[in-house]
């Protein structure tokens, strides 16, 4: 597997390697032009925004500014609309339902990195996946953490930070920012929860 294989399937990688660089800067030209167009250039606003993300409903509408890694790991279905400032760091998939709203300043993120300090810095990381379902509102200045799924018919409360599955038909409010445990030396062998990296050099 190259580093983007890796990438893609949940596994630690170097995002520097493999044609990674590259593929970031050209998707942040389309973004950079995006987020300057004029709010009266609605027919360039629409085909960019298609050109940047990997595949859209017929009807989509994302506000300036927007920013993401890649672009093309975004599926977002029909009626989807994102207020002010989303950012989506999209090194894993991110799909997203029918009839989708997001509020201004939301925020997913499939990247991280692992806990201990020593595999943190031998420079791997990671993307998981992140999938909201249909219907979904997501309240102002959310942010979604890697390998999240977020079930139809939900709604989040603003400021809300989503670590953990939401089922469907609920209204889910709250941050879980409180400390839970200390970081152990066990944890130097984890890139994600549970999942044990599977390379040698990863401290």
């Amino acid at each position: 597997m190259n580093q983007k294989e890796r990438m893609l399937a949940g596994l630690p990688y170097k995002a520097w390697l493999d044609g990674l660089s590259e593929e970031r800067l050209a998707n942040k030209l389309k973004v950079h032009e995006y987020n300057l167009l004029r709010p009266d250039e609605t027919g360039r606003r629409d085909e960019l925004i298609r050109s940047i993300l990997g595949k859209t409903g017929k009807n989509v509408n994302v506000e300036a500014p927007f920013h993401c890694d890649y672009g093309t790991n975004i599926t977002v279905g029909e009626n989807f609309y994102s207020n002010f400032n989303c950012t989506i760091l999209d090194v894993g998939k991110v799909v997203i339902g029918e009839n989708v709203m997001f509020a201004p300043n939301v925020s997913l993120y499939t990247a991280g990195h692992p806990i201990h300090p020593d595999s943190r810095n031998s420079g791997y990381e990671y993307g998981i996946a992140i999938t909201i379902g249909n219907n979904v509102w997501i309240g102002g200045n959310v942010v979604v953490n890697p390998g999240v799924t977020i079930g139809n018919n939900v709604v989040i409360g603003a400021g809300s930070v989503v670590t953990k599955d939401i089922p469907d038909s609920v209204i889910a409010v709250g941050s879980p920012c409180r400390v839970i445990r200390g970081i152990t030396e066990d944890d130097r062998k984890y890139y994600f929860r549970d999942r044990e990296f599977d390379v040698p050099d990863y401290v």
